[in-house]
């Protein structure tokens, strides 16, 4: 232990981390800098932070305030000691809805103010993108704006008081008045009232360097307001006064079609008289094929917000807009999941930037300059021509009504000529940006992104009285050096220079990455949607982070240590680190990542990867063995026919513990019982169905559905028949006709030593590859006969279904073959409405409850699922999330209290909350494990709930 640490434990009662992985998961905020830290405290409460400050001043150690991490420009990492306000100094203090303020710790999260203050019809003004995760200690620090800045301004705009800490030690009240003043600022301020009121430029989103322009006489010498966006070069924030706003009852938005980006950013600014509250702009290239035909004809669009205290006057104010816009198409929306629909679109922009159209790679350093808004649409085309220039590509975004535009730009920064272009095209651009009037940053500070070329804008003499503000409040300086003054090079400290330039040999294709393992990893920019506490709708990521709070369970936080992993300067050991294992360990493999990250970060393929290497030659848990060759045991049972013995076993309290501990089973758990006819022997004894004239259709037996559920198997083959399909299992014998299934009891134990498919997901979710890859094999040969016809193969279960889809293709990329099967897979609800769209289901009418299964949510989709229901008459909507035993992750010892976490979050309260008569839906056999042993509930699959309504 260091003196630093040891000093730092004896002084502070919260958190102190001086470990491996505390650090790795703060070299990085969401820009594309990288610094190590000494160590990462969290403090407290307001002492612990005074301590903090006086160990690292004896110590001569900077100290960094960082909020979520979601910073852009790099202002949120450094060499020293880290505060994370996160984990203790996250309150609302208190809230007054007749004075319209609140009182906040640095560390709450905006959303968590938003939802105190919505009962009295109040709201926070500013609202960046990452609300759901951004603090206000954050926001202060960077002065935050977001999409109702024209309506409610900054942040800066929205503070009336701060509780300041300076690094020596000084607790200030920084307000209006001088109030709050350190020594030596009201002097260095009346000595540059000139400088002070001519060397600014007007407009809404200045943002770079200090705001010593609110030191004036005659903006009230408001020292909380010059604090705001200072980037914690100046003192820590330990609690705020901010003012709240009044939210309208009721809104309506207009989106508004423009031919591209440029005559979208000439019309905002006209529009602005109308008084909207927002008006933000986006192009076609940052929004999803799939999205598109809900937005008006355009290659651009206006997305313009009104308010009112009835719909019908909110909705008028947008049809005014309508009116006055010069727009190519319109459309109003005013229902409020139709808006939230649209607003999704717009927030995940931040992330969905960071891939070109063709999947390349685009990365921030020109995120937010602002420029007057009436000059936005000629700054544009001057943008566009310099990125044109220098063999650039870059998608802009944001908010048009206050000038403040989003890019991310396919910046070579692996490369020493692309770092060198890099620095050339961001000097260029900083004058285009001043040429046009504008600042260097509009929403997220200067950071090292831009401080550099601070001088630029404000010219050399203004920048010294910047650095003497700096000496004023932080004489030693301590607080975030090379921040704002004295930065650092732009191109220095890039957090791409520590990876590997070859390839990782990997077992995975990562086709969306050009196979490159490294190019995954850097998938994760820090935008840290993962790190949300809720999800909306049908969303998944991350139940692990929701159930721990800990960045290590978040999916960027194992980016983040993959990444440290790779650039092997912190994180040792390579595969073998022991770090990255055990933040892997609580990852559910839900795969909500895949789609609910902006940029589609697919941790469960990333911990089955590690998984595979780290214990590449050697033992692995006992919990592998047990629930990763789960089909090779249940197969044995089903073969000797002592399933009855298995489950009379099972319920031996002494010798099931023994097994459990054996097998790594959490001893909470209860082991499923097995079917007493496997699915399979039950069609082979089965009548065929005569006189079907309809497709063909290849019923896939997955592990779960064969021994554990055959009933989920026989009431999809009932209601895939009563629809007209000829339904045929796949066959078990190499060369055999589709539909062979072991036909005949001669060749049934044959086939049952030759092999039978599987999608081989129990050895993916624990890593174990190479007998993944060898079982897949045998799969595509068994199902060659099934290849060479039309037929769709339809997976009941959803995880074996996505296995199929996206596992196969990718373990097996270089097996044509696999590609062509995962192309075949269907859900149950997909193949009833592609081959039977004539059929009408049963009239079910009673309402559900229950949750998508987060595969299905990630890689299949429901919608299909949704409009069966519909038409069967099931109402109600299933819930988001996972339901926390995900395979194998729920019945491994060590995992039994997160698992139930996860399905407290969403499943179980949905299912409490249903009303009566509900049918309780689960596709999962997961899904309905869980729900029997915590909540007591059986849940069905559609299937079963179809084919009891057909009737006898």
């Amino acid at each position: 232990m260091t003196d630093l640490e040891a000093a730092l434990r004896k002084a502070v009662r919260g958190e102190v981390g001086f470990d491996v992985t505390s650090r790795a998961l703060t070299t990085m905020d969401a820009s594309n800098y990288r610094r190590v830290p000494l160590g990462v405290v969290a403090p407290a409460d307001a002492d612990d932070v005074a301590a903090v400050l006086e160990v690292c001043r004896a110590h001569g150690v900077p100290v960094v305030a960082r909020g979520g991490g979601t910073s852009i420009a790099g202002q949120a990492t450094g060499t020293g000691v880290v505060l994370d306000f996160t984990r203790h100094m996250n309150r609302l203090v208190s809230l007054d809805p007749e004075a319209r303020t609140a009182v906040v710790q640095p560390g709450l999260v905006l959303d968590r103010l938003q939802e105190a203050a919505a009962p009295h019809g109040l709201r926070f003004g500013p609202d960046p993108s990452t609300h759901s995760r951004c603090t206000l200690g954050g926001m202060i620090g960077n002065n935050s704006c977001g999409s109702h800045s024209v309506a409610w301004g900054t942040t800066a705009d929205s503070v009336r008081e701060l509780a300041v800490l300076t690094a020596r030690g000084r607790r200030l009240r920084p307000g209006q008045g001088w109030a709050g003043a350190p020594e030596g600022l009201r002097e260095l301020a009346e000595g540059e009232l000139a400088r002070l009121r001519t060397g600014f430029p007007e407009l809404p989103r200045r943002i770079s360097g200090y705001a010593l322009d609110a030191l004036l006489p005659e903006r009230g010498a408001d020292v909380a307001r010059s604090f705001c966006g200072s980037e914690g070069t100046l003192g820590v924030v330990t609690e705020a006064v901010v003012r709240l706003v009044e939210a309208p009852r009721a809104r309506a938005l207009a989106v508004l079609g423009y031919a591209d980006e440029a005559a979208a950013a000439q019309a905002a600014a006209g529009l602005l008289p109308l008084g909207p509250l927002t008006v933000e702009g986006m192009a076609v290239d940052l929004v999803p094929s799939a999205s598109v035909a809900g937005l008006p004809r355009g290659g651009a669009w206006l997305f313009v917000e009104t308010g009112g205290e009835s719909e019908a006057e909110a909705r008028a104010g947008a049809e005014a807009v309508v009116r006055a816009a010069d727009a190519v198409d319109a459309l109003v929306v005013a229902d409020p999941a139709g808006q939230r629909a649209l607003w999704r679109i717009r927030e995940d922009a931040s992330g969905t930037a960071t891939r070109m159209p063709d999947g390349s790679e685009a990365w921030p350093g020109w995120e937010d300059c602002a420029v007057p808004p009436a000059r936005l649409g000629g700054y544009l085309r001057d943008f566009r021509e310099l990125l044109t220039a220098h063999g650039l590509r870059g998608t802009p975004y944001g908010h048009f009504g206050d000038g403040c535009i989003h890019v991310r730009i396919d910046f070579d920064l692996l490369t020493d000529a692309g770092v060198a272009r890099f620095r050339r095209f961001s000097q260029e651009l900083a004058d285009l940006v001043v040429a046009h009037g504008g600042s260097l940053s509009g929403e997220h500070g200067d950071g090292q992104a831009r401080a550099e070329l601070l001088p630029r804008m404000y010219g050399e003499e203004m920048v010294a009285v910047f650095e003497r503000a700096k000496a004023v409040w932080d004489p030693d300086d301590l607080l975030n050096p090379g921040m704002l003054v004295r930065p650092a090079p732009l191109d220095a400290n890039l957090r791409f220079s520590v990876l590997p330039r070859e390839p990782v040999d990997v077992v995975f294709g990562y086709p969306s990455d050009g196979g490159d393992f490294s190019a995954a990893v850097r998938r994760c920019v820090g935008v840290a949607k993962c790190r949300t506490t809720s999800v909306s709708g049908s969303g998944v990521m991350c139940p692990s982070f929701r159930a721990t709070g800990e960045e290590q369970h978040s999916t960027r936080g194992r980016a983040r240590l993959l990444h440290e992993m790779l650039a092997g300067e912190l994180v040792a050991g390579g595969w073998r680190s022991t770090e990255v294992r055990d933040a892997l360990d609580l990852c559910l493999s839900c795969k909500g990542c895949r789609s609910d990250c902006p940029v589609e970060v697919d941790m469960a393929t990333y911990k089955a990867e590690f998984l595979h290497h780290h214990y590449a030659g050697r033992r692995r848990p006992a919990a592998h063995y047990a629930m990763g060759w789960l089909p090779v045991w249940l197969r044995w049972v089903a073969r000797a026919r002592v399933a009855p013995v298995v489950n009379l076993l099972a319920g031996s309290g002494p010798l099931v513990a023994v097994v459990k501990r054996l097998g790594g089973i959490a001893g909470e758990r209860e082991v499923p019982r097995l079917a007493g006819e496997t699915f399979s022997r039950w069609w082979r004894g089965r009548r065929p169905a005569a006189g079907r004239s309809g497709d063909l259709v290849v019923l896939w037996p997955d592990t779960f559905t064969e021994y554990l559920s055959p009933s989920v198997g026989r009431a999809a083959v009932r209601v895939l028949e009563a629809a007209g399909l000829r339904v045929v299992l796949p066959p078990t014998l190499r060369g055999r006709a589709v539909g062979d299934g072991a036909s005949t009891s001669a060749t049934a134990l044959l086939a049952a030593r030759r092999g039978r498919v599987c999608c081989g997901l129990t050895y993916v979710s624990t890593g174990q590859l190479d007998r993944a890859r060898a079982l897949l094999r045998r799969t595509l040969d068994l199902m060659a006969p099934v290849l060479e016809t039309s037929a769709p193969v339809v997976v009941l279960e959803p995880s074996c279904a996505a296995a199929l889809r996206t596992d196969l293709p990718e373990l097996l990329h270089d097996d044509p073959r696999a590609a062509r099967l995962a192309g075949r897979v269907l859900t149950f609800a997909e193949v009833l409405e592609r081959h039977a769209p004539d059929w009408a289901p049963p009239a079910v009418d009673r309402p559900v409850t229950g949750q998508t299964h987060c595969h299905q949510h990630a890689v299949l989709g429901d919608a299909a699922d949704r409009r069966l229901r519909a038409a069967a008459g099931l109402t109600g909507e299933l819930s988001g999330g996972c339901c926390g035993l995900a395979g194998n992750f729920g019945f491994e010892a060590g995992h039994y209290e997160v698992s139930v976490a996860c399905a407290e979050d969403r499943l179980l309260p949905a299912v409490r909350e249903a009303p009566d008569g509900a049918v309780v839906l689960a596709d999962g056999f997961s899904c309905r494990t869980q729900l029997e042993q915590l909540g007591g509930v059986r849940g069905r699959h559609l299937a079963e709930v179809l084919a009891e309504g057909l009737g006898e």
